[in-house]
């Protein structure tokens, strides 16, 4: 159940807190009493992610973090493995994985028992989605990398989980949309709910494995898809 106060006196810390499914992350941890420290290239704390100065300068100053949740990511290309520029394929890579390695690598030394890290991956990365290799590829090292890091520091009292949303109706769809030539009916219509997922609902099951609701959860995976990998 939603409480109001369930991050109250907690201080969080998102990335790509700046627009989609960040943002709606930022606003639902601060609903629930959060403070939130929006890390983001275009507005908040200006960070990029995969620049390891960047994400030291993000985090310096902070004392005690309770929540980290890594948002940030890129597509990067659409394209079939034979057409993918080497430079593309490094993005996603340098921002989805390293990103979130580097993040986690200077959040846990400021996180005690109780802290919780939430990694948002993607069902790309559980699964084979068309034109989507370099993306997918990424975010399932995001999925082993959880894994990896719930085991490493279970023993210290700190959670490491994902979410791993489907079709969500944010900015990004314009742009499959626009460079896949799909239509958004299409998109909706493989969808077994019937429709695209949203934002909010991302933010709420990240906001359950941030809180103590998820208390005996670590290196799971929480799948947000509208029922798109059980189809």
């Amino acid at each position: 159940m939603f409480r109001v106060t369930e991050f109250s006196g907690k201080l969080a810390v998102v990335t790509g807190g700046s627009s989609g499914i960040g943002q709606a992350v930022v606003r639902r941890l601060a609903a629930g009493g959060a403070d939130v420290v929006v890390a983001s290239r275009s507005a908040g704390h200006r960070t990029d992610v995969s620049d390891e100065a960047s994400v030291r300068a993000l985090f310096e100053g902070i004392e005690e973090l309770h929540v980290l949740v890594n948002c940030a990511g890129v597509l990067a290309t659409t394209s079939l493995t034979p057409s993918i520029e080497v430079d593309d394929w490094d993005l996603a890579f340098a921002v989805n994985a390293r990103g979130t390695f580097l993040c986690c690598k200077h959040a846990l030394p400021r996180m005690k028992r109780g802290a919780a890290i939430v990694n948002v991956a993607s069902v790309a990365g559980m699964v084979g989605v068309p034109s989507r290799a370099a993306y997918g590829a990424s975010k399932g090292a995001v999925i082993a990398f959880t894994r990896a890091l719930a085991v490493d520091h279970a023993a210290d009292g700190i959670r490491v989980n994902c979410v791993c949303p489907g079709t969500i109706d944010t900015p990004w769809i314009d742009r499959v949309v626009e460079e896949l030539g799909e239509s958004r009916d299409a998109l909706v219509a493989r969808q077994p709910v019937g429709r695209l997922g949203t934002a909010e609902e991302v933010a709420e099951a990240v906001a359950y494995l941030a809180s103590d609701r998820a208390a005996f959860s670590t290196g799971t995976l929480l799948v947000v898809d509208g029922g798109i990998t059980a189809a």
